[in-house]
């Protein structure tokens, strides 16, 4: 073996050995995570052959300063669940015509659009700022909200589960209906929903069909599934994945218990997780390192006994029969095709049962297609506005969400 060789080998080794050391405070945790970090870990240890870790700081603090991304708001807003629990919003309203920024109306025309508000849902461990480069595209053109999923973003922590009551995709379902109440009270509404925030989407449609039949013109589903995640192998072998079906919640309620501890073993593995991060959320290798470190801040940012709540909810999750609730609505299905989170196989099941919904598959797109070809995301969003009313019909979308671009939007 070569000298490079057995150094590579060597970082390989003592990287994994310095992962499973950190996890070992967290007792049990330290098993589970090896097993699902294993792969992460060999590339971030021959990163770390040739990038030292105070250049590897600096440019996380590089990044983190002048990185437009997620830095857009709108008008605030509160709304809350039946349970008390705080879900804040935001709303970006149409601008009047001669405006301050014409050149956003090229994106679908100058004539003023109909009175739609799009509403958009996150998913696990992110917040509303993982729509940016959406939100640039059609800011000032169509009425939008986003909003924080309880207990992520600047929502409140879930006061039922406070009190031992478990999250479950239903309780979501009721969340967006008390934000749609709150912030849209009346008027034709299109749903966009990403990974959980489109289990969330057909929880409203489960629960209330009557909103969909009145007032829903249009559905945006993207990377997201109606079931069977219990399925799902996240790319790894048959072993792998059976180990950590068995102890990944256990290991997430150990880990939920011991947040401090957990937190801090977070930091002093920042390496590590940033690839395991990036393996699960890009499918891409030229993705935008800003938009990687972006998407780190956001599920870094959610606390480990949060990601504890929510992960059981999902084996439970099953939304089948809700699909009919959006057979006669323009729907769009889109999913990356090297998603290792919610495959691109649950999204043609979706389609397959929507007959008449789009479905679109990006090659060469992960779990957070909507970062990491924007502009794809954005322009079936423009056609699907335009076929549910909410634009006027035969505009196009120019190069607006692209991340390649420092500056978007």
């Amino acid at each position: 073996m070569s000298e490079n060789g057995a150094e590579a080998v060597e970082a390989v080794a003592d990287a994994t050995a310095s992962a499973v050391a950190s996890w070992r405070i967290a007792g049990i945790a330290g098993a589970a995570i090896g097993v699902v970090a294993a792969g992460a870990a060999a590339g971030v240890a021959i990163e770390r052959m040739t990038v030292g870790r105070g250049m590897r700081r600096k440019a996380r603090l590089a990044l983190d300063s002048t990185g437009p991304y997620g830095s857009l708001r709108g008008t605030p807003g509160k709304a809350y669940a039946d349970d008390g629990t705080e879900l804040y919003y935001e709303v970006d309203d149409v601008e009047p015509e001669g405006g301050p920024a014409p050149r956003r109306r090229r994106l679908f025309g100058r004539k003023a659009p109909t009175p739609v508000t799009v509403v958009f849902s996150h998913g696990y461990c992110l917040n509303q700022d993982s729509w940016h480069f959406q939100r640039a595209a059609l800011r000032g053109v169509v009425r939008t909200v986003y909003w924080d999923q309880r207990s992520h973003g600047r929502s409140g922590r879930g006061f039922a589960q406070a009190e031992g009551t478990p999250v479950s995709i239903d309780q979501l379902g009721r969340d967006l209906k008390a934000v749609v109440d709150a912030a849209v009270p009346e008027g034709p509404v299109v749903l966009v929903g990403h990974s959980m925030g489109g289990m969330t989407v057909m929880a409203l449609a489960d629960q209330y069909p009557e909103l969909i039949r009145d007032r829903v013109v249009g559905v945006a589903l993207v990377g997201t599934s109606s079931g069977r995640l219990g399925e799902v192998n996240f790319g790894l072998p048959a072993a792998g994945v059976n180990a950590v079906r068995r102890v990944l919640p256990g290991v997430l309620r150990a880990l939920g218990q011991q947040t401090e501890l957990v937190e801090r073993g977070r930091r002093a593995t920042a390496d590590l997780f940033a690839g395991i991060i990036k393996r699960y959320s890009f499918g891409s290798r030229d993705v935008d390192p800003a938009v990687a470190r972006f998407a780190e801040r956001m599920i870094e940012g959610t606390p480990i006994d949060v990601v504890a709540e929510f992960f059981p909810a999902f084996a439970d999750h099953d939304k089948t029969q809700a699909l009919a609730r959006f057979t006669d609505l323009p729907v769009l299905v889109l999913a990356g095709t090297r998603d290792l989170v919610t495959p691109s196989e649950h999204s043609e099941a979706i389609a397959d049962l929507l007959p008449d919904a789009e479905l679109v598959l990006v090659p060469d797109a992960g779990h957070l297609v909507m970062l990491e070809h924007p502009e794809v995301v954005t322009d079936r969003l423009a056609d699907l506005l335009m076929r549910s009313g909410a634009v006027p019909a035969g505009s196009t979308v120019g190069g607006y969400g692209s991340s390649s671009t420092a500056q978007p939007g």
